[in-house]
């Protein structure tokens, strides 16, 4: 199965700083497997540009909603038998102690 992982900032990152991971080493082990297929950190929050349509009205807007506290900083493309081997992936993500990792499967419309 695809999993998309989102990689986040949350503001409350994880106060034990010893034996952090490297992400270097990570996506080295990530990719010698075969698990991730795709990956990249997105360009700054200040770079973004939010595009909505209301009322027939197309509205856009610079960057994120002010009050937004959790921004997406980047994304890997996983490939694992399961949403446990998937959830072990995005454990040993350095993000997952620095901000937080959200994991989603593709949809199956043939299902």
């Amino acid at each position: 199965m695809k999993y998309m992982m989102f990689v986040c900032v949350d503001g409350d990152p994880d106060p034990d700083t010893t034996n952090e991971p490297d992400i270097d080493e990570w996506v080295a082990t990530n990719d010698a497997k075969g698990r991730r297929l795709q990956g990249h950190v997105l360009a700054p929050a200040s770079a973004a540009t939010t595009v909505r349509v209301r009322n027939g009205q197309l509205l856009i807007s610079d960057g994120p909603f002010t009050e937004t506290k959790e921004l997406i900083v980047g994304y890997d493309l996983i490939e694992c038998a399961d949403l446990d081997e998937a959830i072990e992936v995005a454990r040993t993500h350095p993000m997952a102690r620095g901000g937080r990792i959200e994991i989603r499967p593709f949809a199956d419309f043939e299902q």
